[in-house]
């Protein structure tokens, strides 16, 4: 007989038997090593393993006066899709989206960033899965993945729920900070499109989808060109790249994200309280994603407003002479942009610091 300390003995750990395994945890690490490989700058130093990932700041010194900026977020219900159609290798777009582009309105380059795998169960493939995403997202937006956490929860989760989280840190020479203090009257409100609903407003979506209509995930949609599930599981669109060229070549004054809150009280951030401004629905059509949503469940025009980003993922306040061209440079990066709206003085379209939303969808 073994006793309870023999390597040789067949019985589980006593953390094995409360459902936490450390072999697939190591062996998770593995698969995620390649895709961590491919999302690093010539600033990390060492690989993903050790206690804390490491960067190399002396490039700082260059600067005259870094800002460093940070962001943490999650991807939020969204998980929830990923789990019940077993994709799970695109929800890290969605994640690093969140992160990335909260710094880009600054107009602050992301360096690097580092997640949060909480698990009910690690399953290695679909933990590398989750870590692939994330890695080719970063690589997108020129991030590196210094590494994360990996968190098996039995008891607390299901063992095929998860959910990610992240955090990430930039920089943005003090000078070339972008933001309401720049906003000015005659400003141009240049917008971008989303790839659809992005990581926000997914417990309106699943409510009206799955409660209200009763649809499943598999359901072909005509209107939609694909199965429901495969548009609500669409990544959100990276912006980093595109905003970081638009602020180095044109007179940009502020960026906005339309994130959890849309697309007025997100814009509403960035505008002074000198200024108030006019987006005009009638220069975009709204994806038929965001009528389904109001068709089907009922949902107002304000409700659906405030819930979700009715398909600008990102804002820009561009100078009135550099207009143009931003709306050029963005389409060469491949994101649709068009001119929304203006900025005016204070009690022109609203209050002092205000966003109105006038008009009807083309």
């Amino acid at each position: 007989m073994t006793s309870a300390a023999d390597p040789t003995t067949t019985e589980p750990s006593a953390y094995a038997a409360s459902g936490v395994s450390i072999e697939a945890g190591d062996r998770a690490v593995e698969l995620m090593k390649e895709w961590v490989d491919k999302a690093r700058r010539p600033e990390v130093v060492g690989g993903i393993g050790g206690f804390a990932g490491l960067f190399d700041a002396s490039a700082l010194k260059d600067y005259r006066r870094p800002l460093l900026a940070t962001s943490a977020d999650g991807v939020g219900t969204k998980v929830q899709i990923a789990q019940r159609m077993d994709v799970h290798d695109t929800i890290g777009f969605d994640l690093v989206g969140m992160l990335v582009d909260d710094l880009v309105v600054c107009g602050a380059e992301p360096l690097f960033m580092t997640d949060y795998i909480a698990c009910g169960k690690v399953v290695p493939e679909r933990i590398a899965d989750i870590v692939k995403g994330i890695a080719q997202a970063c690589a997108e937006s020129g991030t590196a993945l210094l590494g994360g956490e990996t968190a098996e929860h039995p008891g607390l989760l299901h063992p095929d729920e998860y959910d990610v989280a992240g955090s990430t840190t930039g920089v943005v020479e003090a000078d070339a900070l972008i933001g309401a203090e720049l906003v000015r009257p005659g400003d141009v409100v240049v917008a971008m499109a989303s790839s659809g609903l992005h990581s926000n407003g997914y417990s309106l979506a699943r409510h009206v989808f799955f409660g209200t209509a009763q649809w499943s995930l598999d359901r072909d949609v005509p209107e939609l060109g694909a199965t429901l599930g495969e548009v609500l599981l669409t990544p959100t669109r990276l912006y980093t790249l595109p905003c970081l060229d638009l602020v180095r070549r044109t007179q940009t004054h502020a960026m906005s994200h339309v994130t959890g809150g849309g697309l007025a009280a997100n814009l509403e951030r960035v505008v002074p309280e000198a200024v108030s401004v006019r987006v005009d629905r009638g220069t975009w059509a709204r994806p038929a994603i965001f009528d389904l949503v109001a068709d089907l469940g009922g949902v107002s025009q304000g409700d659906l407003e405030e819930a979700l980003n009715i398909g600008v993922g990102m804002v820009a306040l561009v100078a009135p002479d550099d207009a143009d061209a931003a709306v050029r440079l963005l389409g060469e990066h491949g994101v649709e942009a068009w001119i929304a709206g203006d900025v005016a003085e204070a009690g022109v379209h609203g209050p002092g610091g205000s966003v109105t939303l006038a008009g009807t969808h083309a």
